[in-house]
């Protein structure tokens, strides 16, 4: 197999990125999510649709996942129709889906979009699909050697999640959402990362090449650890900011220093990291409650409600008032 040279999507830039998930009934619904929300969440932190996703179904109809519930989907899977990504999401009973037609539309699909990948059983679809001969790649580790023994020509690793040129696979629910980390984290930059992460109260992202079976030690890929205790100092002190320098003594660095690691790791410094932490925080309070304009610049570490107005306009580009009115 002669390996695709498209520009891959694990890259700087913000220009959208089209993203269609084929799901399978018997996936397990946590993949699913794991697929998509972080996702949506990058859209909603960073204000802009950067990723647009849809679900579909090879039947148009709502695939029932292993807890029962139903997904639902904007349609019926056509290979013909552009998108830049295509995620196969399967789980038990793949071996009912491939038939010829399904295997063709995702070879078909698979040319036309700038990557394709399978999470979980979906590594089964996209390998009989042929679309795995020559890669490297991952799946459940449940099914690690059985994948291996039906197809000698992949080289299957116990990864949490591979990406091979235009091709990735992610071995289960976690997994799936360190790649999508990873994948945001590539386009859109560590501290939009962060902000993903921080929605679901994720810390303990893996590297792709951790073994699956390995027990989380609660570490966060790439992380220098003063770089979190500095962070986790600053989400507990939004309503009293602490100064940089008090930040770096707990952390156990100089503030140059503690500037040095954010900009390298982040790309910003401490102290703006801080602040947009803040309006964040105040951001969601005037988006998603009523509580009054000065209580959130109080809750959010402004001396008055004129400043947080200031600095909320600057950041997002209108008055927090007018924000709230819609």
């Amino acid at each position: 197999m002669i390996k695709s040279e498209k520009p891959t999507i694990f890259r700087a830039e913000r220009s959208p990125l089209k993203v269609t998930l084929l799901v399978f009934s018997g996936s397990s619904i946590m993949c699913v999510a794991s697929a998509v929300d972080p996702l949506r969440a990058a859209n909603r932190i960073s204000g802009e649709t950067l990723f647009g996703f849809k679900l579909v179904s090879v039947t148009g109809e709502a695939p029932v996942t292993t807890c029962g519930l139903p997904v639902a989907v904007s349609g019926r899977f056509d290979a013909a129709e552009p998108t830049d990504v295509l995620v196969v999401v399967a789980g038990f009973g793949t071996q009912n889906y491939a038939t010829t037609a399904l295997l063709s539309g995702l070879r078909r699909a698979a040319r036309a979009a700038r990557a394709c990948g399978g999470v979980e059983a979906g590594t089964w679809l996209v390998a009989r699909a042929g679309l795995l001969e020559g890669r490297s790649a991952t799946t459940h580790w449940e099914d690690m050697e059985d994948f291996s023994s039906a197809f000698p020509g992949v080289d299957v690793r116990p990864d949490r999640y591979v990406i091979d040129g235009p091709v990735f696979t992610s071995g289960g629910a976690s997994p799936t959402f360190d790649l999508m980390l990873h994948l945001i984290r590539t386009r859109l930059g560590m501290a939009v990362a962060l902000d993903v992460a921080s929605v679901f109260i994720y810390d303990q992202a893996r590297a792709a090449t951790d073994a699956q079976p390995l027990v989380s030690l609660g570490r966060l890929d790439g992380y220098d650890p003063r770089l979190a205790q500095a962070i986790r100092l600053m989400e507990s002190h939004v309503d009293q900011p602490l100064t940089i320098e008090a930040i770096a003594k707990r952390a156990g660095v100089t503030a140059r220093t503690l500037e040095s690691i954010f900009r390298r790791s982040i790309g910003e410094t401490p102290g703006a990291y801080y602040l947009r932490l803040r309006l964040g925080a105040a951001r969601r309070l005037v988006v998603d409650t009523r509580v009054a304009m000065a209580d959130i610049a109080g809750r959010t570490g402004f001396s008055s409600a004129a400043a947080f107005s200031r600095a909320f306009s600057r950041a997002f580009g209108e008055a927090p008032v007018r924000l709230r009115r819609g």
